[in-house]
């Protein structure tokens, strides 16, 4: 898995971290995620936004890793949005009823309103 963040200052949710995950976010991948999740969170911008376009598989270590940066991100006071969801992984999170709970996107420039 591949995990890159970038801070972006001008975007409609205002100064935001958008880190971009590829790959399969396993129990053995998604530490690398938590630990970037963690970082941006830390940076206390207005928003985290999480690129999952290019992630083909999410096993429950993945999905309850974004539960807890979306925990430690209302804490903190910033919005945490995932974005782009391959079917696979809204499949997932839909079973799980985790749709509900989190602030979708359907695309990384629709989050960050570019």
């Amino acid at each position: 898995m591949q995990v890159t963040t970038e801070l972006l200052e001008n975007t409609k949710l205002g100064r935001a971290a958008l880190i971009a995950a590829a790959g399969e976010v396993d129990m053995h991948e998604s530490p690398r995620l938590r630990s970037a999740l963690l970082e941006a969170i830390a940076l206390r911008p207005a928003a985290v936004v999480v690129d999952l376009s290019a992630v083909t598989f999410i096993d429950s270590s993945g999905v309850a890793t974004l539960v807890e940066a979306m925990k430690l991100a209302k804490a903190a006071g910033v919005a945490l949005v995932l974005a782009g969801m391959t079917e696979n992984v809204a499949d997932v999170f839909a079973l799980a009823r985790l749709d509900k709970f989190f602030r979708l996107a359907a695309s990384r420039g629709e989050a960050l309103g570019v």
